[in-house]
């Protein structure tokens, strides 16, 4: 089977917060022949993780990086190492997505009012401003 995990999923498996829903959890991610990991469900692990779990940046990056590693993960490995970069900057990890997706799309430079994002993009050789 082909499946495409939710954050729901992912979030049980990395904190064992319902023992059951855990192992149900981890056992489809095993028996899939691949697990597609959208990239807006990964941006919404992180902050799910990071704001109602309270697990810190570093935690949550190895977790992820453990996640997209398994043989059967089907992810944007390129999007997902911007992301990583970031959060391990003390980015938010969708800031990088959303910059590398940007330019795949064509976009040169990153522009928000998050000097953070603008500063942590900048510190990894990636154009960023803020308007003005």
């Amino acid at each position: 089977m082909r499946i495409t995990a939710d954050t729901n999923i992912l979030v049980r498996v990395i904190t064992g917060d319902d023992a059951r829903e855990s192992r149900l959890a981890e056992a489809q991610l095993a028996d899939a022949d691949l697990v597609a990991l959208p990239l807006t469900m990964l941006c919404e692990l992180v902050w799910v993780l990071a704001r109602g779990y309270k697990i810190s940046f570093a935690e949550i990056a190895v977790a992820i990086s453990r996640l997209v590693n398994a043989a059967n993960v089907a992810v944007d490995r390129r999007a997902v190492a911007a992301g990583l970069a970031m959060l391990r900057a003390g980015g938010d990890f969708a800031d990088g997505v959303i910059a590398h997706e940007g330019i795949g799309l064509g976009g040169d430079i990153f522009v928000s009012f998050d000097r953070r994002a603008v500063g942590a993009l900048t510190k990894h050789g990636r154009a960023a401003q803020v308007p003005g």
